[in-house]
């Protein structure tokens, strides 16, 4: 694209400022502001906002997102069910339909519930109460550390530690990196409990495309689902689709824990990406990657 890849940072609650409100994906925020296209221009531009709607009203930008000019929607689903109406969700689901490019992603047991009520790349996300995984043996307890969590909730690691994660072959465009040793992106920031996705009934043109596991009980999970563009039955060329296990892979507090996190965050965090820096650079080569795949 010749112009700026015009992305909304979104997330589903208003500003609360002890909670995981926009403000705390300052770093995504400013790392896709920085990149520049081969010929030196922005390559992004860059809107980050939260509801400005409490639950039951229509968001005035996600309702009407299809009219709007962005390319992109990264959707940061961080409430409790209640995040996104429907009008919401015909909005988001009409910008998809005309081409737009849509990251949704959530957290553990219910928290992001309310992309259940998006369809499409909302069905990928599997919650406790809410479309649980088809497994039902995976319908458990993996991090029992924190007792007032339940499934799911794989443990990746603490935050501001890094988990290797396994790109499913082949290797998906996403997960490349020209500048690691292995020419593929190995690390994302860590989490002690992150959610479910999976590639939803009827879905042919979606893949699982990164494996992480879990540090507490050995079992592997899915990390990030990726919708290829496809027709929908009306004939809509789709625009492509993320499905992401835990919006922690972004936000600023797993990328430095000095940024702080709402008071009810109470696990110790780790250290890992402060003694090793270097690993934070494939999360940050994977949102560049984000970018340019999603664009229309």
């Amino acid at each position: 694209m010749k112009r700026p890849i015009r992305i909304l940072l979104q997330t589903t609650i208003p500003e609360t400022e002890d909670d995981w409100h926009i403000g705390r994906f300052s770093l995504l925020r400013d790392h896709l502001a920085s990149l520049t296209a081969e010929a030196g221009n922005g390559l992004c531009r860059v809107t980050a906002r939260n509801r400005e709607s409490g639950a039951g009203a229509d968001d005035p930008v996600l309702s009407t997102l299809d009219r709007s000019d962005f390319d992109e929607l990264w959707l940061f689903a961080v409430d409790v069910g209640e995040g996104l109406t429907v009008a919401d969700c015909r909005g988001i689901t009409r910008f998809r339909q005309r081409g737009g490019g849509v990251l949704a992603t959530r957290d553990h047991q219910d928290l992001g519930s309310s992309l259940c009520t998006l369809g499409g790349v909302g069905r990928a996300h599997f919650f406790h109460t809410r479309n649980p995984e088809h497994d039902e043996s995976r319908r458990t307890i993996d991090d029992s550390a924190t007792r007032s969590i339940s499934w799911p909730n794989y443990h990746s690691g603490s935050n501001g530690d890094y988990q290797i994660i396994t790109p499913v072959e082949p290797v998906h465009e996403l997960l490349h990196n020209p500048s690691a040793p292995s020419r593929v992106i190995r690390y994302f920031p860590a989490h002690p409990h992150e959610g479910a996705v999976g590639v939803p009934d009827g879905e042919e043109h979606a893949r699982v495309i990164a494996i992480g596991k879990s540090r507490k009980t050995g079992r592997t999970f899915n990390l990030v689902v990726a919708f290829e563009r496809a027709k929908d039955k009306q004939g809509h060329m789709l625009g492509r689709g993320i499905a992401e296990a835990s919006f922690h892979h972004f936000v600023d507090y797993n990328w430095d824990t000095d940024k702080g996190a709402p008071s009810f965050v109470g696990e110790p965090p780790g250290d890992g990406i402060n003694r090793e820096p270097n690993t934070l650079s494939d999360i940050k080569t994977y949102v560049r990657n984000l970018a340019i795949w999603l664009a229309p």
